[in-house]
């Protein structure tokens, strides 16, 4: 059932905490040093002692990362192979519960009864979901001038009440928004939906599949209307919106225009330090984490996880994510 209450709502996230939610009620799963109790903090080992295979699926959003961080431990240890898929979030916890892959990507928290199946996350990066619209639409500058609003974002992806651009612009038009949503089961729909005050299955529009698939839709349509993670968004040799969308600024405090404090779309290092800053909502901005049924046991794929967390942090920004010690540090 759609919600209708759009009031802003802040999620606070909690890195190395796995939290599930039922109703009001939270529950601390797990803190990271119990993870990977029993391992240590030693390093991996010398390159020839790690010999094997790890598989992992899940996210878009955390696929170009985990990509990065898979090549780099690969060219450390030789031996080691690293099988990454993407598929959604939902498809990740799924996997990994099922015993088809070590690891899962996912980009939301873990509900209840993934926890009660023995799902383990932690945080490994933080990025954002935003809000896309094609360059050629020919309210193109009206839309960057007012932003997207909360309010206005509900009638379009729960309510349904707001149908045209005109109705988003202020002006005199009546040419329908084309509203695309994800048909995959994927953090990016529920942390934007959660933004909503509402669930994925109740975003209206037509379900694309993917992050990429999204990104073709609205960049082929004038009139479309999309939300996608931040590293599909960008070009990741210029650092700018990808060709054919823009991304559209949120009104943060809805007064109906985007101010100079709230102008830092243009690239994506900027909005990058938006998110730090907390200037960007959350959600939108979210945390993501890799997911483990129970304790890691294998020795490989504890030095993986040893190796995201501390080297491979420093390959969060350059791929456009901000590395979970930053937030940390920030929060104390």
């Amino acid at each position: 059932m759609m919600n209708n209450s759009c009031k802003e709502q802040t999620t606070r996230y909690m890195p190395y905490i796995i939290r599930c939610r039922m109703a009001k009620l939270t529950i601390a799963l797990l803190l990271f040093p119990l993870l990977f109790s029993g391992c240590g903090r030693k390093p991996a080992g010398k390159a020839e002692d790690l010999q094997g295979n790890i598989t992992v699926s899940g996210a878009f959003a955390l696929y170009p990362l985990m990509l990065r961080w898979a090549d780099a431990f690969s060219q450390r240890h030789p031996g080691v192979t690293i099988d990454v898929s993407a598929g959604g979030s939902g498809k990740g916890v799924t996997d990994v519960l099922a015993g088809q892959v070590d690891l899962g990507m996912v980009s939301r928290e873990l509900k209840v009864p993934e926890c009660q199946r023995g799902a383990m996350a932690v945080a490994v990066a933080q990025d954002a979901v935003v809000p896309i619209i094609n360059i050629r639409h020919p309210l193109y500058r009206h839309l960057l001038r007012r932003g997207l609003s909360q309010k206005v974002a509900c009638g379009i992806w729960v309510t349904g009440t707001i149908k045209t651009w005109g109705q988003v612009a202020g002006v005199n038009s009546h040419a329908l928004i084309n509203v695309y949503t994800r048909s995959d089961a994927c953090g990016a729909a529920e942390t934007f939906a959660s933004w909503l005050k509402s669930h994925q299955e109740d975003l209206l529009g037509t379900g694309v599949y993917g992050d990429p698939g999204i990104v073709r839709q609205v960049a082929n349509d004038p009139y479309g209307l999309g939300m996608c993670n931040i590293s599909y968004a960008f070009d990741d040799q210029t650092g700018r919106p990808n060709d054919g969308i823009a991304l559209f600024p949120i009104d943060t405090n809805g007064d109906g225009r985007i101010s100079k404090d709230e102008q830092f779309y243009a690239s994506k290092q900027s909005l990058i330090k938006a998110i730090q800053d907390g200037r960007y909502p959350s959600p939108p901005a979210r945390q993501l984490f890799v997911v483990s049924k129970g304790k890691p046991q294998n020795v490989i794929v504890k030095a993986f996880l040893r190796f995201i967390l501390e080297e491979g942090q420093k390959y969060n920004i350059p791929a456009g994510f901000i590395p979970v010690h930053e937030k940390q540090k920030a929060r104390h």
